[in-house]
């Protein structure tokens, strides 16, 4: 595999139960070789999240620090089975990078069918961009519907490093299976670290070992080339051209 060098999932202060700043994540970013992140903070139905203002003032962040360049994002919260997420269509409109993920303090975890219907809608909106933690055992999938789904919507699926160590846990034969048959269908795959703290920035040693397993190529690693990212976005609309 290819060196990693752009992790599309971290997250600051602002999120209310993480330990950097934007400009410590950026700074252990270079430090790690990555060359651009998404910062990608809790959407404000998150307890103790960011309130809706923090997204309309993304704006001020400077487009790269410390030589690193920055995605300005959010991790959505999907908050009902008919795949609604917590930020109005104004302000999501206005983001680079949009994942969307079930938490269960935002929704209540359902059924197989409930869980795969939220995140297939979630997709139709054409705003997300990333499928956050599909692995979580806390909201089990129909994994062919999801990847199916994420290949018709154009959205990535996200391998999270963070499950297979400090969160979500049993997710690890979830994420296998997941990694396996998105390998077989060609989706394409984001490895998030999920930060909570700049030291985990460029930390995807669980990821990576799922990722080799189940053999998915470089091609169909959006972390390998921070250009494959960023015209994937161009062509969203998400990014202007340069």
């Amino acid at each position: 595999m290819k060196k990693l060098v752009v992790d599309t999932h971290t997250h600051t202060v602002a999120s209310g139960h993480a330990y950097s700043t934007i400009i410590e994540n950026c700074i252990e970013a270079q430090k790690k070789g990555i060359e651009l992140i998404g910062m990608t903070d809790h959407g404000p139905a998150m307890p103790g999240g960011p309130h809706i203002f923090h997204f309309g003032n993304l704006k001020v962040i400077p487009e790269s620090i410390n030589g690193v360049e920055i995605l300005k994002g959010v991790e959505a919260n999907i908050i009902d089975y008919d795949g609604h997420i917590d930020i109005d269509e104004e302000r999501i409109k206005k983001l680079n990078l949009v994942i969307a993920s079930l938490h269960d303090v935002c929704i209540a975890p359902g059924s197989i069918k409930d869980n795969t219907k939220a995140i297939i809608n979630s997709m139709k909106s054409g705003y997300v961009d990333i499928i956050g933690h599909p692995g979580n055992p806390m909201f089990p999938i129909d994994i062919d519907e999801v990847l199916e789904a994420a290949l018709y919507y154009n959205v990535m699926i996200e391998i999270n490093n963070s499950s297979l160590g400090v969160s979500r846990i049993g997710s690890y034969e979830n994420c296998s299976l997941i990694a396996k048959k998105a390998a077989e269908k060609g989706n394409m795959i984001a490895l998030g670290t999920d930060a909570h703290i700049c030291y985990s920035i460029g930390e995807f040693k669980k990821a990576v070992e799922i990722i080799e397993k189940a053999g998915i190529d470089d091609e169909h690693i959006i972390n390998c080339d921070k250009d494959r990212l960023k015209k994937y976005l161009i062509n969203k609309g998400k990014l202007k051209k340069k």
